[in-house]
């Protein structure tokens, strides 16, 4: 029997392994090519890239809804966000804040700094602490640099890696137009349910950094909570978020001895109606 085992070892070292197991030919240049390819779409995408892909993307977004036209409000809610953008890491990006004109209840972030509320929303706060919660959760999505990295996810998947990697670098690229089709695609499918979960989390610290009561997200999401889940208003930030009970619990979970420990910093209910009443 060992005879026999050794005669069949020695004539599979005489036939190459290509023939043993019948392989097609492989192109490994080829192979080396697409490698690399797709290591250029999955690098991390530099500071300036970032901003430049979110202000095509912003500028996407203003186009279906404009800016509220009153300097004073829009003003504030800049002031608000930018010192919430001051506590945290990333305090150098161009941050801007705008509120949409338009009746639907949702927040945005693009990458690089950019961040829009809906009229809608700002209705519905009572509070700066509110305000405040929600634009810190949206800041925590550029930090974390959610809505960047599924788009270059969806480019890798959309538009393989050289043209994704061309599309990232290149705004006059035959490829940008795909590119920022896809990421605001995104906005109507939402991130991963992940993703929010962290936002709100970290949301939470950033608004307590900022001197903030830091139960002003979570009263936001038990007004949402309240409302008709069948309100035109809500459907798509329905569509994008988890439910609203999904993430206070998600929160309690987590986060219940923060919130518990600076829920009696300041909410800031009168300036709030004093800057924002004319969203109202």
């Amino acid at each position: 029997m060992m005879r026999l085992l050794l005669a069949a070892l020695a004539l599979a070292a005489a036939f190459p392994a290509q023939a043993q197991f019948r392989l097609p030919s492989l192109d490994v240049n080829r192979l080396v090519d697409s490698v690399k390819n797709v290591g250029k779409a999955t690098k991390e995408i530099d500071q300036a890239e970032e901003i430049s892909i979110g202000s095509d993307l912003a500028a996407t977004l203003l186009g279906a809804a404009p800016l509220v036209n009153d300097a004073r409000m829009q003003r504030y809610v800049n002031n608000v966000g930018r010192w919430l953008a001051a506590q945290t890491e990333r305090a150098d990006l161009p941050w801007q804040f705008g509120v949409l004109d338009a009746p639907q209840l949702n927040a945005f972030a693009v990458p690089g700094g950019t961040i829009f509320i809906t009229r809608g929303l700002l209705e519905r706060m009572k509070s700066e602490a509110e305000l405040a919660g929600v634009l810190a959760h949206e800041i925590v999505h550029v930090l974390k640099k959610h809505h960047l990295k599924a788009i270059q996810k969806g480019a890798l998947t959309s538009l393989g890696g050289d043209a994704a990697a061309m599309a990232l670098k290149d705004r006059a690229g035959a490829g940008r137009d795909k590119l920022i089709s896809l990421g605001t695609e995104m906005y109507t499918r939402g991130l991963d349910k992940g993703d929010e979960f962290e936002a709100d989390r970290l949301g939470v610290v950033i608004a307590a950094r900022g001197g903030y009561d830091a139960y002003g997200l979570p009263s936001v999401l038990q007004k949402l909570q309240a409302m008709n889940a069948q309100d035109s208003g809500l459907a798509l930030m329905f569509k994008t978020h988890p439910a609203p009970a999904e993430r206070l619990d998600a929160l309690g979970e987590k986060m219940q001895p923060t919130l518990d420990r600076y829920a009696s910093q300041p909410q800031l209910v009168e300036r709030f109606a004093a800057e924002a009443r004319a969203a109202r």
